[in-house]
Order: structure tokens, then C-alpha cells, then sequence
């Protein structure tokens, strides 16, 4: 259990008591548009430690490791969210852990089986697990010291902006890669889609990073070039580059809708990325194209 999921003091034979130790600022802030498995997409975002953890002494010779391990919590779920395992009870730890184990699902249904077929919890990487806990190998870009505090600076995560971070380790090839590991269901990535952009969508899209940066140099005139986290961590979550277009594509690529409409044509879901809204459909030659990239309201 990550904190906040048990009433305050409460120790029992079964559960575990973890701090968060940070948190991912990232351009994603919805489930939807998320990589399902981390390395898919390479996507830069930042892991934002807490006092005491973003010591700068706690991370001596990190830097030395391409790839690292991180342990969060999925702060979406909405198992958590209902309430039946978030909220203090005030009932007795009995009480708690009896609603916690009436929220466990036994089953899942993976995107990769199409979203109908079935198959163990413990067989799946699904969100809806007994700790709610997540796993991801990310690449590691830079370790930055910014006003005292730790920055991760990393790329490739498949988590969404506000993750609590539980833990991280270093990742060791030559014990952590396995090649001749078995994959079951999941042998090989998924095949992705091919993307194109209308060209309104386009003019859209430029129009907005040329507002960015213009406010950007404004801001600057009358401020201070000194980095600071809220700066660097403003820029991952919402500053529109024109290289983010490549991302948004990627993205895309991967085919965030729900498995059972992936064969509607012309139906628009749209993807949140930063500070647009990206609205995406399939169109008769089997593409999908991006229709509108607007600022969200």
C-alpha cells in the first residue's frame, strides 16, 4: 500500500507502508493517449523528487545508468478513485482490509486480446492490481540539480503527468535483460498505425507554438533566464514545441481507442497533450488522421 491508502498508524500483518518519493510531470495528464507498455513512445518528462528524497546526495552515481527501474502507483484507477480503497475508514483495520479485498479483481481483459478474451491479474500488466502499483524501465536522459532539489530528467515512461513515484533503481543489463524470456501473449510490440495530419489541423498546430514562444520571450524580457523546477517542469507539462507534433503522432500511432471501436470510421476521440486537445479519427483508407489540435478552454 502507497501512503495515503491506509488510516494514519495503520500497521498489519499483510499490508506495507511505502512513501511516495515523487512524482512524474509529464505532457499527458488523461489515461487516454498513454503508452500501454513503457519505451513505445519516446517522450520526455521529468521525475520531480520531494524533501527529504531530492537530495542531491541521494543520487551519486545514477548518472552512470542509461535505464532505470521506477515503482509508482496508478492515481487513476478507479478502484482508488470510488473510494473503496483511498479513503481513510474509519472503521476498524479489519473493516479496511475487508473492503480492500472486495475491490481485488480475479480477471482481466487486455487491449492486446482485443478487449473480450479474459485471463488472470497476475498474467496481465493491468491497472486494476491488489497494490496498484506499476513497474517501467525508462531511459534516463540527465540528472539535473535545479535550485538545490533532484530533476529526473527521462524518456519513454507510461505513466501520465501527477504519477507518485514509490521507488527507483538503477537497471542492470546483464542481470535484468533476459533473452530468452517468453512473452506469452505479447510476443512482439504492437503493430502501429500509420498517422496524417489535416492541413488545418497543421496550421492549427503552428499557430499555437507561435503563441508559445512568443509568450515565452515576453515573459523572459521581464523576468530571469535562471532555471528554476517550476520553469522546467512548466515547459514538460505545458510549452507546445514544434517537435511535439512528432510525438503526437507516436502516440497516436499506437491506437489509444478502446479495443471494440477500433473499426468506426470517421468516430473522433480526441487526446489531451499539454495544453491542446487533440482530436483524431479513422478514415476509409485505414489512416488515422488528426482533424483539430485546439487550446483547451
Amino acid at each position: 500500500m502507497v501512503e495515503g491508502n491506509l488510516p494514519e498508524g495503520y500497521a498489519s500483518e499483510g499490508y506495507h507502508h511505502a512513501p511516495i518519493i515523487g512524482y512524474h510531470r509529464a505532457p499527458l495528464s488523461q489515461k487516454f493517449g498513454a503508452p500501454r507498455q513503457p519505451n513505445l513512445v519516446a517522450l520526455t518528462s521529468v521525475i520531480e523528487m520531494l524533501a527529504p528524497y531530492d537530495t542531491p546526495a541521494a543520487f551519486v552515481g545514477l548518472e552512470a545508468f542509461s535505464h532505470i527501474w521506477l515503482s509508482w502507483q496508478f492515481h487513476h484507477n478507479n478502484l482508488h478513485k470510488s473510494g473503496q480503497v483511498s479513503k481513510a475508514s474509519h472503521g476498524s483495520t479489519e473493516e479496511h482490509a475487508n473492503k480492500a479485498d472486495s475491490s481485488f479483481r480475479a480477471q482481466v481483459r487486455p487491449p492486446r486480446l482485443g478487449g473480450n478474451q479474459k485471463i488472470g491479474v497476475f498474467a496481465s500488466r493491468s491497472m486494476y492490481r491488489p497494490s496498484g502499483l506499476g513497474l517501467s524501465v525508462v531511459k534516463l536522459e540527465r540528472v539535473e540539480v535545479v535550485e538545490g532539489r533532484i530533476l529526473l530528467i527521462i524518456s519513454g515512461a507510461d505513466m501520465i503527468d501527477g504519477t507518485p513515484i514509490i521507488d527507483i533503481k538503477p537497471y542492470v543489463a546483464y542481470s535484468d535483460a533476459v533473452i530468452e524470456a517468453k512473452s506469452g501473449f505479447a510476443p512482439t510490440a504492437p503493430a502501429l498505425l500509420n498517422v496524417t495530419i489535416t492541413e488545418s489541423a497543421y496550421k492549427q498546430f503552428m499557430n499555437l507554438v507561435k503563441i508559445g514562444q512568443s509568450d515565452k520571450t515576453n515573459h523572459q524580457d521581464v523576468g530571469t533566464n535562471n532555471a528554476t523546477v517550476s520553469s522546467t517542469v512548466c515547459k514538460i507539462q505545458n510549452q507546445l514545441l514544434i517537435s511535439d507534433i512528432d510525438s503526437i503522432k507516436a502516440l497516436i500511432a499506437q491506437d489509444p481507442r478502446p479495443a471494440y471501436r477500433r473499426t468506426e470510421i470517421n468516430k473522433v476521440f480526441t487526446m489531451r497533450y499539454k495544453s491542446v486537445d487533440v482530436s483524431f479519427q479513422l478514415i476509409e483508407s485505414g489512416q488515422l488522421q488528426i482533424m483539430a489540435i485546439v487550446e483547451v478552454a
